[in-house]
């Protein structure tokens, strides 16, 4: 295992919330219902206030991860310090619903964007403190720019779970090779 499994969560949900912009910019949290069916899929909990302000401040916290993609280890480190300063994080080990104990550093009232940024902050300080910066990935296919974190153990992938990236590439390539014989 490279990170503990709710650092693992967490990075997997700040793709999955960065990502819910395509390509082309289209908005896949457009409503504060769609907000509501990503955070059931990502199983996230706590306090909501289910009104267009949260959602804002969730799409706020989504283009501040998406520059983690393209930092440099010092901008990273600044935007997680920062997202940690503002919630005036404070680490503690917790145990809920079907999770046995992990990390959580705000209270479960907190404002939702503040929570999430959070989560993703505590598990970008172990990608950083691992020197592992280089698994945060654009997709290598050529028409998608969505993000990805590899955690293989070979340091292999390449293409999103967004779409078929890594399927129609394949194809792509196999038809190339057909093609050259």
């Amino acid at each position: 295992m490279l990170f503990a499994y709710d650092t693992e969560v967490a990075l997997r949900t700040a793709v999955n919330l960065v990502n819910t912009v395509d390509s082309e910019g289209v908005e896949g949290l457009r409503t504060t219902g769609d907000l509501d069916r990503f955070l059931e899929q990502e199983e996230f909990s706590g306090s909501r206030t289910h009104d267009d302000d949260e959602l804002a401040s969730v799409r706020t916290l989504r283009s501040r991860l998406r520059t983690l993609w393209d930092a440099s280890e010092d901008d990273a480190v600044a935007l997680v310090n920062g997202l940690l300063r503002e919630s005036q994080a404070l680490p503690q080990l917790v145990k809920h619903d079907h999770w046995d104990w992990h990390l959580h550093a705000t209270t479960p009232e907190a404002p939702l964007a503040e929570r999430m940024g959070t989560e993703a902050a505590m598990a970008f300080v172990d990608v950083i403190r691992s020197k592992e910066l280089d698994r945060l990935r654009i997709c290598a296919a050529e028409d998608c720019d969505a993000v990805l974190i590899d955690l293989s153990k070979n340091r292999s992938k390449r293409y999103c779970d967004t779409g078929n990236c890594a399927n129609r590439a394949h194809v792509r390539a196999y038809r190339e090779r057909k093609a050259a014989s």
